[in-house]
């Protein structure tokens, strides 16, 4: 079924901006540690020798020296500070495969968020993903390496949008796209992923819902049911890049090659692939055919870290790369592990309202 509305900021009139309910500080719950030593030595190539053998596929060797002193030392502080890392799969190989204790798409950390037993959780994603670990760990510290680390689905909505969102449809209810601000989060009745869209959708058993804040994933869902969806006018940076025209030319110059893409695409890019699916979906794919050639519509990284995985898949990329994604870095994580700095709080009357939304999504029976 199409989409039965979209709306974006510029459909109301005297829009007001949205409230802050999440900061970043410099906070300590400890001492900061020493700087530890980052040459290259036989020590180092020989206690990171079997996380080299993880990601050699897509590091050069020349590169992993460069590497290697820091991902040892953050691996060290992790057990000093009884820490845990969460890494999305678009982060870089050396920091998924390498330091990262938990990997995975938005669904599957929201998910191991609420497992973690360590007492500080540093988020190797962007801003919404440490917000939603907090959220679910409310007595925990979570940090992240780079307070910059935003996203532009999250960017593009306010609170404030969605009351007015509200106002215009009374008793329609509202689902949020985990990759939303907790402000937003706690003004929705419940949040999804790409994995699971349809299915909280439905879940809902209403005629119509309003879907937020991603236009594509609107779309996708739209298509996959007969609820009337009225749509955000957001979209992903790194996915609205891709075109149709581009996927065909890469049938043009291999008509054998598979290709997949992700929902956050727009429709003339899902038209041309061989499957759509979540970031989680697509990785199970790929598990499953083992295509000789793969050309995956989604960040750079993913493709890198499904290649170490699976060295006889042959990626072409298109190659979009996140830069908020990229903003998350070796040097950082473990700035962040040595001073516990950029700890991520969220306004505890809100977070309330917030977190509900994102339980009832985790909760949610298949």
């Amino acid at each position: 079924m199409p989409i039965t509305g979209i709306y974006g900021p510029d459909d109301f009139a005297n829009r007001p901006q949205g409230q802050t309910i999440t900061h970043v500080a410099p906070a300590r719950k400890g001492p900061a540690l020493p700087m530890p030593s980052l040459e290259w030595t036989p020590e180092v190539e020989q206690a990171t020798a079997p996380l080299y053998e993880r990601v050699k596929q897509v590091i050069p060797p020349i590169e992993w020296p460069l590497m290697a002193p820091t991902i040892k030392a953050i691996n060290e502080l992790k057990r000093a500070r009884n820490a845990v890392i969460l890494a999305h799969n678009y982060q870089a190989p050396e920091i998924f495969h390498c330091v990262a204790d938990i990997g995975g798409d938005s669904l599957q950390l929201a998910v191991e968020a609420t497992k973690v037993k360590a007492d500080v959780i540093v988020q190797c994603g962007v801003h919404f993903m440490a917000e939603t670990s907090k959220l679910l760990n409310p007595d925990k510290t979570v940090l992240i390496p780079d307070q910059r680390a935003g996203c532009s689905l999250a960017a593009s909505i306010t609170g404030a949008d969605v009351r007015l969102l509200r106002e215009k449809f009374p008793g329609v209810p509202v689902v949020a796209y985990v990759n939303t601000s907790a402000e937003v989060k706690a003004e929705v009745d419940i949040c999804c992923t790409s994995s699971n869209a349809v299915q909280v959708v439905e879940s809902l058993n209403a005629p119509s819902v309003i879907f937020l804040p991603d236009r594509y994933l609107a779309s996708y869902v739209a298509s996959k049911t007969d609820v009337k969806i009225i749509a955000w006018k957001g979209a992903c940076e790194v996915h609205e890049r891709f075109t149709g025209a581009e996927l065909r030319a890469f049938r043009d110059a291999d008509p054998s090659v598979q290709i997949i893409a992700h929902p956050e695409c727009p429709p003339d890019v899902l038209a041309e692939a061989d499957f759509t699916g979540s970031t989680a979906h697509m990785i199970n794919w790929v598990r499953e055919k083992r295509p000789r050639r793969l050309v995956m519509i989604t960040e750079c990284s993913m493709a890198d870290n499904v290649r170490a995985e699976l060295p006889d898949v042959e990626m072409l990329r298109p190659c979009n790369i996140c830069p908020h994604m990229k903003r998350i870095t070796l040097a950082n994580i473990l700035e962040s592990l040595l001073t516990l700095r950029d700890e991520v709080t969220i306004d505890p009357t809100l977070a309330v309202r917030a977190r509900r939304s994102v339980e009832r999504m985790i909760n949610l029976k298949n």
